[in-house]
């Protein structure tokens, strides 16, 4: 099926899109990813099946969307209750332990949205790409001693190492501790030097 036509939504049909997302998050903490069927979503809802698929192409598209409501409110969490630490390194590493914190919260859910991610939906790509955008949201602000070609840089390495860390325990390869860990050892080996390199050459 060929991905919605992105329209300008009213207010009616932001609150319908809003709770249907809502149930496909119920159901993925309380069953994962085969626990979201579109029809019971409809049902829950109380929304039409074929209205469903007006807003989202897929399962996987509908689930890559909660995603990016949930970093969305995530970021918004941020600006009331700013990164902690001396340092940039210090600083993105507690964002992002934030987030891995709220995934952990919910294991089940936390599976069903990198389940999502990894799928090759055609509308899945616009709703990652939101995601990406409100992760960038929330570490960019944090690089500005950096150039704009190593600060794009550097944020492109983080989503792509939080990506492949959350498909690695999803997949069973590492637990859940490790995705932090490695994610913080990436922040440190990225910024570190860079940080070094900025100061020596006065940027």
């Amino acid at each position: 099926m060929d991905s919605p036509v992105v329209v300008t939504l009213t207010a009616k049909q932001r609150a319908r899109r809003e709770r249907v997302i809502d149930v496909a998050l119920g159901l993925a903490a309380d069953g994962g990813y085969d626990a979201v069927q579109m029809r019971d979503v409809a049902n829950k809802a109380d929304v039409a099946l074929g209205t469903i698929y007006r807003y989202f192409s897929s399962k996987d598209q509908l689930l890559i969307s909660a995603m990016s409501d949930w970093t969305g409110r995530l970021r918004d969490r941020l600006t009331q209750r700013p990164a902690r630490g001396e340092t940039p390194s210090d600083q993105i590493i507690d964002v992002l332990h934030r987030a891995c914190r709220s995934l952990e919260r919910q294991p089940l859910l936390a599976a069903a949205l990198v389940r999502a991610m990894s799928s090759t939906d055609t509308g899945v790509s616009e709703a990652s790409q939101e995601v990406g955008q409100h992760i960038r949201a929330m570490i960019e602000p944090l690089l500005d001693n950096l150039d704009a070609d190593t600060r794009e840089a550097v944020i492109v390495v983080i989503n792509h190492v939080w990506l492949s860390t959350l498909i690695g325990w999803s997949n069973g390869r590492i637990v859940f501790s490790q995705v932090p860990e490695q994610l913080a050892s990436a922040v440190r080996l990225l910024l570190d030097s860079e940080l070094r390199k900025s100061r020596h050459l006065g940027y």
